[in-house]
């Protein structure tokens, strides 16, 4: 019942930013218009080729201005560089009810992420205190600016959120349906980008080498070929579609698709490690403070490790594993918002590269929330005024999500 409540009050939240303008006189910016010109070509024409949607400016469905291609031809057929994935999960939604059933849909599939994040959390703490730091993680307004958003961030969230908890639970019983279940979401993530294989590296690692460690070691072996195939599937298709390794080769804006052209320009972003977080303007605390206390968390698994209180207390040693789970998925995240993002800010709601990991990072803060129930209290109450009062100025029309 507690978990059903945390989606449906999520659920609702991101319903409620529904029509709000991203940009001023439009709901959508950004790649949301591309994704939504594929999905309408899947529905109406069967194909993702954009070639007849771009001649017929079915975009005005939509978007009130010019979109323009972001990519060249390839053989004579238009595929642009958001990939397949996004389209093809919204695309059912779409067929129903438009740009509005893709957003819905996206909402409910970002409400689930915190439920996940949820039953993550209790593998650190008990309840309450793992619903309420992923209600108020999911509350935030990151959470809530790409809950409705036609993006796939908060729904690869959502799937390495699932696949933390299968490792996890296939580590304590090594069910081969949990573990095939685990690798089916991880299997799925470089369609939605290939940016996202990144972050679900140590999660498919843990999962095969846990599967591999019980009675029915095949399920294991099984895991592992399911998300090797589907890598390898999705790269033959590039070659095909794009004719390259990814989308990106054939982007019609020059240069490498991260935006650096030399190790000096990648060392150049190690500040981003920073000022994706402390920005004052763009930074992910400056708009949901409540996840400073995943940094407590860090610390404390630190020091549990360093004294070896596990040792004292069993119970932990799961803890500590759970939680190196999701600071590696984090960190794998923040690597990639660090230095393979061509730039750390655009026409999107801060903080964008760093949605994927808000599922985990919500775990992570409900153990901190737990170690520090008054400073948590504090961080929560000023998360949620901040979205409220975002929220508020929206819908009034005083702000919009690109600049808000």
């Amino acid at each position: 019942m507690r978990l059903l409540a945390l989606w449906l009050v999520c659920f609702g939240a991101y319903a409620a930013t529904l029509g709000t303008d991203a940009v001023p006189g439009s709901d959508y910016a950004g790649h949301e218009p591309h994704h939504l010109l594929a999905a309408e070509s899947i529905v109406s024409e069967r194909d993702a080729d954009l070639t007849n949607q771009y001649a017929e400016r079915d975009y005005e469905k939509f978007d009130p201005g010019r979109l323009a291609p972001d990519a060249h031809p390839v053989q004579g057929r238009l595929h642009e560089i958001e990939g397949l994935g996004p389209a093809l999960l919204s695309a059912p939604a779409y067929a129903v009810a438009g740009p509005k059933g893709a957003e819905l849909l996206l909402a409910a599939v970002g409400a689930l992420a915190f439920v996940l994040a949820a039953l993550l959390a209790r593998a650190l703490v008990p309840e309450p205190w793992a619903t309420t730091g992923a209600l108020l993680v999911g509350l935030s307004a990151p959470a809530l600016a790409y809950g409705g958003a036609v993006a796939p961030e908060l729904t690869v969230g959502a799937l390495l959120a699932g696949a933390a908890l299968c490792a996890l639970s296939v580590r304590r019983h090594a069910h081969p349906a949990v573990a095939l279940g685990g690798a089916a979401m991880l299997a799925a993530l470089p369609w939605l980008g290939p940016q996202f294989v990144v972050p679900a590296l140590p999660v498919a690692f843990v999962l095969v080498r846990w599967a591999l460690r019980g009675r029915r070691r095949g399920a294991g072996f099984v895991a592992a070929e399911l998300m090797v195939a589907s890598l390898v599937f999705y790269v033959s298709l590039n070659e095909a579609l794009y004719r390259g390794l990814t989308p990106y080769a054939a982007r019609l804006a020059p240069g490498s698709p991260t935006g650096a052209e030399s190790v000096l320009d990648y060392i150049g972003r190690v500040p981003r490690l920073i000022t994706l977080w402390l920005d004052p303007n763009d930074g992910l605390l400056r708009w949901a403070p409540i996840l400073a206390l995943a940094f407590l968390a860090i610390w404390l698994l630190r020091r549990s490790r360093r004294e070896h209180l596990a040792r004292a207390l069993p119970a932990l040693a799961e803890a500590e594993i759970a939680a190196g789970v999701l600071l590696a998925v984090c960190a794998g995240t923040l690597l990639v918002a660090a230095f393979a993002a061509p730039s750390a800010s655009g026409p999107w709601f801060p903080g964008r590269h760093l949605v994927p990991a808000l599922p985990c990072a919500a775990a992570l803060a409900a153990w901190g929330l737990r170690r520090a129930p008054r400073v948590g209290a504090v961080l929560g109450a000023l998360t949620l005024l901040i979205s409220a009062v975002l929220l508020v100025r929206i819908h009034a029309g005083h702000a919009v999500w690109t600049a808000p």
